[in-house]
Formats: structure tokens, sequence, C-alpha cells
């Protein structure tokens, strides 16, 4: 059939809907656990711990809702976890922080990444992400209307340390245009692991002043640090705090990630524009999840519980180590954080066309050996996802049984 010249042309229709699913499409988690579940593979590649949480914690879960605190919560945060919070949080910023006026309580860390953005991201402003990069930044920053400009972390050849990944200065200079507004930094980082030391956090500090920027920094495995590396907040460097958002994530810290409740602490200013953003998106978070989280919290110190958790975790660590050292896919080693990314360059996978060579070993892992891995090539921008061509990254966030069922499963790689 032939167009009437006699008619207009047709135009084409915008349609948000499509445009959305092609910007973001699935996540790459969504993708690898359920090719897992298909597959009956140990899933070594979503970072959920499959273990049960302290019976303290649960506990204190089922009593909030016994007691019926199941009305909405105060939006910025239920006065016990706000208060709680700033009883853990101020020693270790070295501040006296105002629960009411520098806290807020956000769906999981997640929303506290977007409703910052949102609050501080106007169209056409930049954001500078630091590859890798959690997969929700560049998602944030582009609903915000703003620009994701990306500086990869860089390691060298046949790296065997996280700590040997690092930002080059000059690359992190040249992103900067008048039109920068935010910096995202994730410390300890996923998925490589890498603790940002001192020495790095007072030249960002010192970079982001002179250029006039705000920082948000994520700092969700704050409690998954091992030795030697130790844990620096960049917002308790001099000049910070007036510009860091920092967050913190009740999931990663109580193995509670169904719960989501994360939190942002900020200088009052920042906080509220958190706050403005976060009353349009979810307005309050779970009552008695809130409740709950709080009474951990005030039992920690005394429970020894984050001592207790970065022992478990960095067992858990080197276990892994030994099994991937074992089976030839030599590990980059992690200072922080419950995951670990190797290298996989001794095995020789078929990669179909179109395909990143990353995602079919994973997908090989998965289907072939039975235990599921993510490729890292998502937390990176296109024109830098080659950087992980070899790369595959396990998390270690499970039962001593799995991991050993894992350890089995990778043995037929070494056969």
């Amino acid at each position: 059939m032939h167009a009437d010249p006699n008619q207009p042309a047709a135009q084409p229709t915008y349609d948000p809907v499509a445009r959305r699913v092609r910007t973001f499409g699935a996540t790459v988690f969504a993708e690898f656990t359920a090719l897992a579940n298909a597959t009956g593979a140990v899933n070594l590649g979503q970072g959920f711990p499959n273990f049960a949480a302290p019976d303290f914690v649960k506990e204190a879960a089922q009593a909030a809702i016994a007691a019926d605190l199941n009305q909405y919560a105060r939006s910025a945060g239920h006065p016990r976890l706000v208060n709680a919070l700033a009883q853990v949080y101020s020693p270790l910023f070295g501040r006296a922080l105002d629960p009411m006026q520098e806290i807020v309580v956000t769906v999981g860390a997640t929303e506290g990444i977007f409703a910052t953005v949102q609050a501080l991201v106007n169209p056409g402003d930049e954001v500078i992400l630091i590859e890798p990069f959690y997969d929700s930044y560049p998602a944030s920053v582009i609903m915000a209307g703003g620009t994701p400009v990306y500086v990869p972390l860089r390691g060298p050849a046949y790296s065997t340390s996280a700590a040997e990944w690092v930002l080059d200065m000059d690359e992190l200079a040249a992103a900067v245009t008048p039109r920068t507004k935010l910096i995202m930094l994730n410390t300890p980082l996923n998925p490589l692991g890498k603790v940002y030391s001192r020495g790095e956090l007072e030249a960002l500090a010192a970079f982001v002043q002179a250029h006039n920027l705000i920082v948000l920094s994520d700092e969700v495995y704050e409690w998954m640090v091992y030795p030697p590396a130790g844990h620096v907040r960049i917002a308790t460097l001099p000049g910070m705090w007036e510009r860091t958002v920092t967050l913190g994530s009740a999931g990663k810290t109580f193995s509670v990630t169904g719960w989501k409740i994360g939190w942002a602490i900020a200088p009052p200013r920042l906080a509220h524009a958190v706050l403005m953003a976060h009353q349009w998106i979810p307005f309050a978070v779970g009552t008695p999840l809130q409740e709950a989280v709080a009474v951990a919290l005030e039992q920690a110190e005394e429970r020894r519980y984050f001592d207790w958790l970065g022992a478990t975790y960095w067992a858990k660590r080197n276990r892994l180590l030994g099994v991937l050292q074992d089976v030839g896919l030599t590990p980059i080693v992690p200072d922080g954080s419950y995951f670990i990314i190797f290298d996989t360059s001794t095995l020789d996978v078929p990669v179909p066309a179109g395909t990143r060579r990353d995602v079919a070993v994973c997908r090989w892992l998965t289907g072939e050996i039975g235990v599921a891995a993510i490729p890292p090539s998502p937390f990176y921008s296109g024109p830098h996802q080659h950087l992980t061509d070899q790369m595959a990254r396990f998390t270690f966030c499970k039962t001593d049984d799995m991991l050993e069922e894992a350890a089995q499963r990778l043995k037929k790689i070494r056969g």
C-alpha cells in the first residue's frame, strides 16, 4: 500500500514508556538471578545474605508489630531510629549529630541515592561517576535530567589487590566542567572491594572544594573492612561536612536486605533538600522495621555486633579467595564489601556475536559450572566496558555450606 500524497505525513509518536525501557532495561541482577534459579546454580551473583538475620534483630521487629507500631512514621525517620543513628554515628563523625535535622531515613540506601540526586541535580547538571559504580547511579542521574560523566579507576595488568586500583586525578580534572554539580563516591566499593585510603580521600576532598562540588558518599559496606585497611569517612575531613551526604544501610549491616531501611546523614541544608525529595517518593518508611533497626543499633555495641560482622565476613572472604586461587581464577583481593572480582582470562569460553565476553563467561559459569556470577560490565559506561572483558564477580555473603557447595562445583574448572 502506498501513502496518499494528499495526506500529511504521519508524525512519529513519542512513547515515554518505550524510551524508559530502552534506556534502563532490566538490571543485571534480575537476569542472572533468574538464570541461577532456572539452572539450579549456586547463586554467588546477587549480593543478598542467604543466612538468617540475628535473633535480636528479628525479635525487635516482632515486638514492634505486636506493640502496634504500624502506622505512618515521621517522614524524615522514626524518632527512636534517628536518635539511635545519632548515638552510633556522632563519635564516628566527630561531631554531635542532630537527629531531627541531620538524618533522613530512606527506603534502603538505593532510595537515599535517588532522593539525593533528585534533590540536588537539576536538568543540565553533570554528575561524575567513578567506575565501577553501583548500577542505580546513572539511572538516578538520568531520571533527574542530569548527565553522568564517567571516570574509571585504573589498576595494573594482572592486578591482585583492590588497593592497586586508583583514581587518576588528572583524568578526574579533565572531566569537570562549569556544569559539574556532584561526585558520587562508593567506599568500600561494590564491585571491586576497594577501600579508599585517607590520602586518596584527602586528595579528593581538596579537589571537590577547589571546584565547589557536593559529594554523595555511599558507605553501605562500612562495617565490612578487612585489616590492614581502615574505613575513613570523607565527611570527617576538613571542609567536607558541609558538602557531603553520607549513606548507610540496615540491609547490609544487619543482613535484612528485604527490610529496605537506609539513611542519609548530612548537614541541615543538604538533609532538608533530601527530605523534600523523599517526602514525594515514599513519604515514609515502614514504622515497625524502623523501630527494630533502632533497637538493633542500641544493642550493637554491647553485643560487639559490628566486630562480629566484620570478622565473619573476613573469614568468608578468605575462604572464597582460597577456592578461586585453587581453581586458577586469580582474585583481586578486596579490602572491603562482600564481593570479589576475579580474572577469567584462563577460561576458554565461546563468546556469541554481539555479547560481551564477561557476560558470556558469567552465563557459562552459571549454566555449565553451576555457580552464578555477575559480569562487571554493567558497572561501567559503554566506552569503558572493555576493561571488564576478563573479569567476573562473586559474592561471599552466603552460608558456609553454600560456599562449600560452590567450591565443589568450581573444581570442574580445574579438571
